[in-house]
Formats: structure tokens, sequence, C-alpha cells
């Protein structure tokens, strides 16, 4: 971990190219930070925390391969586990809440300036957790909550255009698991098909 009053070191994952890149550029560029890897997806992102030991994850929401559900998910079981921020454009439902009770550090919106980013990353990395106000003591109604991460990986594959064969060549499982898996996911989003799925999907993330 970097040391009082050295560098914080980061690591920061975006399924899009662009953003990836101004996050390279922000934190790249800001001698409070030490920019020590870059991912594309939750799965390289969590190579990086296999094979490093940083402070804090900054990383998307709706990424492939692994979503940052999967990623709060599996870094519970690692040896070095870094403080994460969720930096997403992702405002549906109870995202933020989601973050909060999978262990996440901090949740910061695509919508702010990129200054309200940096804070919250100074501020996790000084012990403190920082999100925006939820009342916690409403239940949660988001339907796309109640998905495993594998489920979200599914549907994110579907709202791709990617076919049940080529998700199973890409998640490297079975036919009849994705089949079992959409078939479950259907249920939770309450949708009869592929097509009313998507458009959920697509729906919630407009």
């Amino acid at each position: 971990m970097a040391e009082d009053k050295g560098a914080i070191e980061v690591v920061v994952a975006d399924k899009s190219p662009l953003m990836l890149h101004a996050l390279t550029q922000l934190f790249g560029g800001d001698d409070r930070f030490s920019l020590v890897a870059t991912a594309a997806d939750g799965e390289r992102f969590m190579e990086a925390v296999d094979r490093l030991c940083f402070d804090v994850g900054v990383i998307g929401w709706n990424m492939p391969y692994m979503t940052g559900q999967g990623v709060l998910q599996s870094i519970k079981n690692t040896e070095c586990p870094p403080k994460i921020v969720v930096f997403t454009g992702n405002m549906v439902g109870d995202v933020p809440r989601q973050v909060m009770h999978l262990g996440g550090a901090g949740f910061c919106s695509k919508t702010e300036r990129p200054e309200k980013l940096i804070d919250t990353v100074v501020a996790v990395s000084e012990g403190r957790m920082v999100f925006p106000f939820m009342d916690l003591s409403r239940p949660s109604n988001d339907p796309f909550a109640s998905l495993t991460a594998r489920e979200q990986e599914l549907l994110c594959s579907v709202a791709q255009g990617r076919t049940n064969a080529q998700i199973a060549g890409d998640l490297d499982i079975s036919l009849n698991t994705v089949k079992f898996h959409l078939k479950n996911l259907y249920g939770k989003l309450d949708v009869k098909n592929r097509a009313q799925a998507v458009a959920s999907y697509l729906n919630a993330h407009a």
C-alpha cells in the first residue's frame, strides 16, 4: 500500500476506451496519485488485484466478462484487497446501495465533475466511505439488484447481440448453463423472452 503522505496507488477499470483514457489522464497527471495499472474489464482488473498491491480501485459497474458487482464479490477473497470506488453513469435503481452492501468504499456518478471523483478517491484512501444520500430504511425495489454477477454478464452479452452459443464460448460454460441462467434472469426481470430482456436492459441503461 502507499505509505502515509505518499502517492495514492490507483488502478482504474472501464469498458470505454475513451473513459479509460480520460481516467488515465486524470490520475496520471496528478502528483497525489500513482496510476499503477489500467483494465478494460472486470476480469483484467481482478488480474491486477492478484498481481499488485494498491490502495484504491476505480471501476465501472457494467463491465464485460465481470461486472462491478462481480468484482466486489470476488475481491473479498483476495490477500491484499484495495478499497473500491464505483464510477458509473448507471444511476438506475439502487446501484449505490448495492455497492455499499457489497463492501465498496465509495460511489461517484459520471455526471459529476472530475474533481468530485478525485475527492472521493482521496477520501476513500484515508479510510472514509463516500456515497450519495440513500434512504437505507427503504427496501430495494430494483429488479437488476437481484441478478447474480453471472446473470448480469449474460444480460450484457445478450444486449450486445451475442447468441447463446457465442456466450457459452465467451464465458467457457455449456449451452445448457447459458439457457439455465437466461431462464432465471427472465423470471427476475419479469420478462418472457430475449427481446423483452434486452428492452428492459436498454431502458434501464439509457
